[in-house]
């Protein structure tokens, strides 16, 4: 009886609601839509008619500057972002991140797959339990929050950005929010399953951030929180490729590589240098001038130190002294180059570019340029953009972002 209760009841239910949707007259609305979008008696309001009209109007995108403590993660102790530096972020990423994906896959891609909302934090995310630093989340591929806002260099009438700068900005913002918005992109089309089989054996979701760069390219991650996790490995590659500076590039080839290729891969790598249009036999570059050296690791037992078998880039080592650590881990000079084509010249049993062993082992470079090609293709045959040319776009408009400061941006005042 109760049962037949109800089923009973639901059916006067739902007839109800069925009856007063056919009366009403669905061309009123219930809410005041004489309400400007925008008020105009806001301290804000010149800052906000700019975001309605090159965020709102065109992408449906919100950008919160003011500090939303319901949408804050609350497991940070946080601060506001600066008012005027908030202006300048938010111009640089109309410039820099949605004027570029629309010049190349139109007018309504970001109108699809772009965030909703960006979030701005003043300070950063650091947790003191795992010492890492959170430069940015999404959630749910509707809500990119960005942090440490405040230590973007502030905007004057004099205001000069220079190539550090530039880094920065890449490092602290454009890095996660290309890094964020491919996960929404592999989230709406899943990316290929072989490309986390590449280096499958490696990944670990708990002590990533203790491995150091040299570990990290010599396996094939472009990044040690690439290593974290195979979908984090997939987005860490596709938002180097777009945001990361030559020197970062050779720096990470040149580790990949003092391990071993297998035999032909060489070749690919002096492609994908191409195809990251970097000089490499560009004067006084790092990658023309460096050093290669044997690590070795102290033995507490027989009071000695025993080769690791790896060779490491200047760039990993103490400079002062040829010990670093306390007597844990020593490095002595090997090989220097003054061109990097001769790096890649040699092959042999006693020098750093040799032929991995068996041919089958896709460890260093070789699983670097394996993730590469399959995440690139992804890149192109679901979304029909070629991510090589969207790094060219955007070092070209980093290199023009002071022009673009004078001629494009204006900074409001609180009125």
């Amino acid at each position: 009886m109760k049962k037949i209760i109800f089923l009973l009841s639901m059916a006067v239910l739902v007839t109800s609601v069925t009856s007063c949707r056919n009366e009403d007259d669905l061309t009123a609305s219930i809410f005041d839509t004489t309400v400007p979008a925008v008020d105009s008696t806001s301290a804000t309001y010149k800052f906000d008619q700019w975001l309605y009209d090159n965020f709102v109007v065109p992408y449906n995108v919100d950008v919160k500057y003011r500090f939303d403590m319901s949408a804050s993660d609350l497991n940070f102790q946080l601060t506001p972002a600066d008012y005027n530096r908030s202006q300048l972020l938010a111009h640089f990423i109309r410039y820099l991140f949605y004027d570029v994906y629309t010049k190349y896959a139109g007018d309504d891609f970001m109108k699809l797959y772009g965030p909703r909302i960006f979030h701005f934090i003043g300070s950063s995310g650091f947790s003191p339990t795992t010492g890492t630093e959170v430069l940015g989340t999404a959630s749910g591929g509707v809500k990119i929050t960005l942090y440490k806002i405040n230590e973007m260099k502030p905007y004057s009438p004099t205001v000069n950005y220079t190539d550090e700068d530039v880094i920065v900005l890449n490092e602290n913002y454009f890095h996660t929010m290309h890094h964020e918005f491919s996960h929404i992109l592999h989230q709406t089309k899943s990316y290929p399953v072989t490309f986390g089989q590449v280096t499958s054996g490696t990944y670990d979701p708990i002590n990533w951030q203790d491995r150091d760069s040299v570990w990290t390219h010599q396996n094939g991650y472009v990044t040690h929180y690439a290593s974290s996790a195979t979908y984090e490995d997939f987005v860490e590659t596709l938002s180097c490729i777009i945001t990361d500076t030559d020197y970062r590039w050779m720096n990470r080839l040149i580790n990949a590589c003092s391990m071993g290729l297998r035999q032909g891969d060489k070749e690919d790598i002096l492609t994908l240098i191409d195809s990251l249009e970097i000089d490499i036999d560009a004067p006084g570059a790092h990658w023309n001038n460096f050093t290669l050296y044997t690590e070795s690791e102290y033995n507490d037992q027989t009071g000695e130190y025993e080769s690791t078998e790896r060779y490491v880039l200047d760039e990993h080592r103490d400079l002062s002294s040829t010990v670093i650590n306390k007597e844990v881990t020593a490095y002595v000079p090997q090989f220097r180059y003054t061109k990097y084509r001769t790096f890649t010249s040699f092959k042999n049993d006693f020098l750093p570019w040799v032929e991995i062993s068996p041919a089958d082992d896709l460890t260093g470079a070789n699983a670097m340029l394996k993730k590469i090609s399959i995440a690139t293709d992804w890149y192109t045959k679901n979304w029909g953009l070629y991510i090589f040319l969207l790094r060219h776009e955007v070092a070209a408009r980093q290199k023009a972002i002071n022009d673009y400061i004078r001629d494009e941006v204006t900074i409001y005042d609180l009125d």
